[in-house]
């Protein structure tokens, strides 16, 4: 059996060129791991429904290398996992909710098209949160049964993503599809000891995926290693006429963009940047130490942070005025979001047409509040007399953060992705967090619609992961990868679970 832990694609694909296996025997290998550890097992339950035909497309590019000579395409036999939120053609999806059970749509969405044509193998489909707006990774689709942190079975791996997230980390896949809005790549990434890269909306097409506000939308790559998250960046990007917002894309491609033709061309001159990097320290973001979370994580960013300024990196403090509000005010969950996913749902006649129709007013569980505000907001975001201060606020908010960077000349801004570390299953029900927000760092770059990614920074003394985020102005994708790779070099964080994982 071929051993898949922590292999990257350069290595899958070594493989297949020498002859040591086939791309057959690693998504079989990939497929009994599942079965054995995510299915059965310690149970870790990162997948929902499986391709009937992955052993079948695999044994296909197979045939392709071996009367060709070529791969199909940078991803070629590299095993996949996909976010329920995005439609896969032939499997199961169900966008975080029961009441979709048994919708298997007639085509893909446009990203699983482009990953398929890049030579990608889909395995399956992988939990998320109830219509991708809670940080809990329970959802009615699975019977509200939590995705367990590898890292510690009884902690959870964070969301929307969070599937995603527990089956790239536990070695269920090589990489995975994942979404963000608010911070759905990052804060599972970051609890997943990953690499995850939220691009500047409008790079990435999201059709086919169910919307949460389509503004602040974007599909993303997890990956164990920043050049994978890089290689597979590279097969996702692109214009789409169906999908208006990747005139971004357009303009990407039109600016030379990535530069070299991936966004993996630079990532060797990765540590040479880090050494030059200023970076502004978004300080007023970090939990207090008082509270021994908050602790735990500042320990860790502290340390990985001196680490990198060993390394030449600069990190200089910043203030951003009026932060906490601007966060808080400029969030359209409750407004926009209701509205958005009826617009995905008229397309999908056999599904119910409104969203108020099928999560009930009052939530039947107290990490679900802010799906039943949702689902209960106006059907048409304008007609709240504050939507559009609040979109006028969002605008002015980004240009304080553009021009703060500008002004102080630095080259990314840094914090913890969240300021405590996974939660334990029970506080999600048990009232940690009754009556405030998830400590969050996401929202900045998310409501900014800026790219932020998320690298392994560390451990704390419990051995939970921990995330450095790097936030950086539109299209700076490529010099965000090449930042974390340089950190990703100095830190050396990334480890792969415990045994049996």
């Amino acid at each position: 059996m071929v051993e898949v832990r922590e292999i990257t694609i350069a290595q899958a694909q070594d493989g297949f060129r020498r002859g040591d296996f086939t791309a057959k025997e690693l998504t079989a290998a990939f497929l009994e791991r599942i079965m054995k550890l995510d299915k059965n097992g310690p149970r870790i339950n990162s997948t929902m429904a499986m391709s009937g035909t992955a052993l079948e497309d695999a044994a296909a590019l197979d045939a392709y290398f071996q009367e060709t000579g070529n791969f199909k395409g940078k991803l070629h036999g590299i095993p996949i996992v996909v976010k329920d939120q995005a439609d896969t053609k032939g499997i199961e999806t169900t966008y975080g909710s029961a009441i979709a059970r048994g919708n298997v749509p007639d085509e893909d969405a446009v990203v699983v098209t482009k990953l398929k044509d890049a030579g990608a193998v889909i395995l399956g489909k992988t939990t998320m949160a109830e219509w991708a707006a809670v940080w809990f990774s329970a959802n009615g689709a699975t019977d509200y049964e939590f995705t367990k942190n590898p890292y510690n079975l009884g902690h959870d791996v964070g969301a929307s993503s969070g599937g995603s997230a527990a089956a790239v980390a536990a070695n269920f896949a090589i990489l995975a599809v994942a979404e963000d809005t608010g911070g759905s790549i990052r804060v599972p990434a970051s609890f997943c000891n990953l690499v995850g890269i939220r691009a500047t909306p409008g790079l990435i097409s999201r059709t086919g995926f169910c919307p949460l506000i389509k503004v602040q939308d974007t599909p993303g790559p997890m990956a164990r290693t920043v050049t994978d998250c890089a290689l597979m960046l590279d097969c996702m990007v692109g214009f789409d006429p169906e999908d208006e917002f990747t005139g971004f894309a357009a303009t990407a491609a039109a600016l030379g963009l990535p530069r070299g033709g991936s966004y993996s061309a630079e990532l060797d001159t990765g540590p040479e940047k880090l050494s030059k990097a200023k970076v502004g320290v978004v300080r007023q973001r970090f939990g207090p130490d008082s509270d021994s979370y908050c602790k735990a994580v500042n320990t860790v960013v502290s340390a990985a942070m001196n680490k990198l300024q060993e390394a030449g990196a600069a990190f200089v403090d910043v203030h951003i005025e009026n932060l906490d509000h601007f966060l808080n005010y400029t969030q359209t969950y409750v407004l926009r979001s209701r509205s958005d996913i009826n617009a995905f749902l008229a397309t999908k006649p056999h599904l119910p047409q409104d969203l108020a129709d099928i999560v009930p007013k009052e939530a039947h569980k107290p990490y679900l509040d802010l799906v039943s505000e949702m689902a209960h907001g106006p059907l048409d975001p304008k007609n709240d007399p504050t939507y559009v201060d609040r979109i006028l606020q969002r605008d002015e908010l980004k240009r304080k953060i553009v021009c703060l960077i500008a002004s102080m000349g630095l080259d990314a801004l840094a914090l913890p992705d969240v300021k405590i570390p996974p939660p334990r299953f029970e506080d999600a029900t048990n009232g940690r967090f009754d009556g405030i927000e998830f400590p969050v760092n996401t929202f900045l770059a998310s409501q900014a619609r800026l790219p932020a990614i998320t690298v392994p920074a560390g451990f704390t003394e419990d051995g939970l992961p921990v995330g450095l985020q790097f936030i950086g102005l539109e299209f700076q994708e490529q010099y965000l990868l090449e930042l974390a790779r340089g950190a990703e070099a100095v830190l050396e964080a990334r480890r792969a679970p415990p045994e049996p994982l």
